[in-house]
């Protein structure tokens, strides 16, 4: 496959309460634990669980809700993150997804590798489902660990999203 998320199976801090659910993910995940692997184009790209995915869940949530909306037809994300910095031009094509990336910084410096693939087309439904791999182990940490959090739009929105899509 040529999109595939690998979460791993990262060790976890007691978290008692945050801010929201990227501020609970960074403290809930230790420096040295498991990465979360994002395969693009069968080259492995590492997702730290405690820097590197907290960037990107505020704006995963709403990109995998509008994905799946009926209407979709295009759009853009940027992720930024120091370690996975990335641009994806995302439009559909029927029941999938056409995306053209640039690649800025991974961990490794690859991006030369990334950038010669940069153009995958994967289905919606595996591409939401691949994502909502980790949006599942983070709210089931959470849950684990009882998190509170201040303000738990995103964490409501990512279990919504993961419940509607068993």
């Amino acid at each position: 496959m040529k999109f595939r998320l690998q979460t791993g199976n990262p060790e976890t801090l007691k978290v008692e309460s945050a801010e929201d659910m990227a501020d609970a993910t960074g403290q809930m995940y230790p420096m040295d634990t498991e990465d979360a692997i994002l395969f693009w184009n069968r080259i492995p790209v590492r997702l730290e669980y405690r820097y590197d995915i907290p960037v990107l869940l505020d704006d995963l949530v709403p990109l995998l809700e509008e994905v799946q909306d009926p209407n979709f037809s295009q759009t853009q994300v940027h992720w930024g993150s120091d370690t996975f910095s990335t641009e994806w031009r995302i439009a559909r094509e029927s029941d999938s997804l056409w995306i053209d990336s640039r690649w800025d910084s991974v961990h490794g410096s690859y991006e030369f590798l990334l950038n010669e693939r940069s153009q995958l087309t994967v289905s919606i439904d595996s591409f939401v489902a691949e994502w909502l791999k980790v949006l599942r182990r983070i709210t089931s940490d959470f849950a684990i660990h009882h998190v509170r959090l201040e303000n738990d739009d995103i964490a409501v929105r990512a279990r919504r999203l993961s419940s509607k899509s068993n």
